[in-house]
C-alpha cells in the first residue's frame, strides 16, 4: 500500500481514460482546483449515490472554482453506461491498472464486512491551482460526504 497524500504535498500526476475515451489530465486542470474522488465501483449503490451528490452539487462548486474528477478501476466503456444511466455530469476516468488509486494511497487494505481486503479506499483529495494537495479525506462515507467537503472547503 502507497503513502495517504498530506496537504502540502505535490498530488500525483495522471492521464486516464474518461468515459468518452478521451484522456483526461490533472495538468489539464492547471490554475484551478480540482476535487478527485476515489469509488470502488461503478453502478453500485454507494458509488451512484456518491457520484450523483457530486453531479447535484457540481453548479455550486465550479463556481467557487472547483472541477470534479472521480476515479476508479473501471474500463471507459462501464463508466460511460454509469454516466449515461444516472445523468453523471462530473468527468469519470478509469484507472484499471490501480496506478493512479495507488499514487494516491487510496488502494490497499480495509476493512469489508469484517474482513481485512484488497480494494479501493474511499478517498477524496482536493488539490489546488499549483498542484499541491488541500485537502485529503480517506475512508469517507459515500452518503453525505459531498457536504462535508462543501463545508469543510466553506463553500
Amino acid at each position: 500500500m502507497s503513502e495517504r497524500l498530506k496537504p502540502g504535498d505535490t498530488a500525483p500526476a495522471f492521464t486516464l481514460p474518461g468515459a468518452d475515451g478521451n484522456d483526461v489530465s490533472l495538468a489539464d486542470h492547471k490554475g484551478r482546483k480540482v476535487i478527485v474522488y476515489f469509488y470502488p465501483r461503478a453502478l453500485t449503490p454507494g458509488c451512484t449515490k456518491q457520484a450523483c451528490d457530486f453531479t447535484d452539487n457540481l453548479d455550486l462548486l465550479a463556481a467557487a472554482g472547483y472541477d470534479v474528477i472521480g476515479v476508479s478501476p473501471d474500463k471507459p466503456e462501464k463508466l460511460a453506461k454509469f454516466r449515461d444511466e444516472e445523468n453523471l455530469k462530473v468527468t469519470l476516468v478509469g484507472d484499471p491498472a490501480k496506478e493512479t488509486l495507488e499514487a494516491y494511497g487510496a488502494f490497499g487494505e480495509k476493512q469489508n464486512y469484517g474482513k481485512t481486503v484488497m480494494g479501493v479506499i474511499r478517498s477524496t483529495i482536493v488539490v489546488d491551482e499549483n498542484g499541491k494537495v488541500e485537502h485529503a479525506f480517506y475512508n469517507v462515507r459515500a452518503t453525505g460526504h459531498v457536504a462535508k467537503i462543501i463545508k469543510d472547503l466553506g463553500i
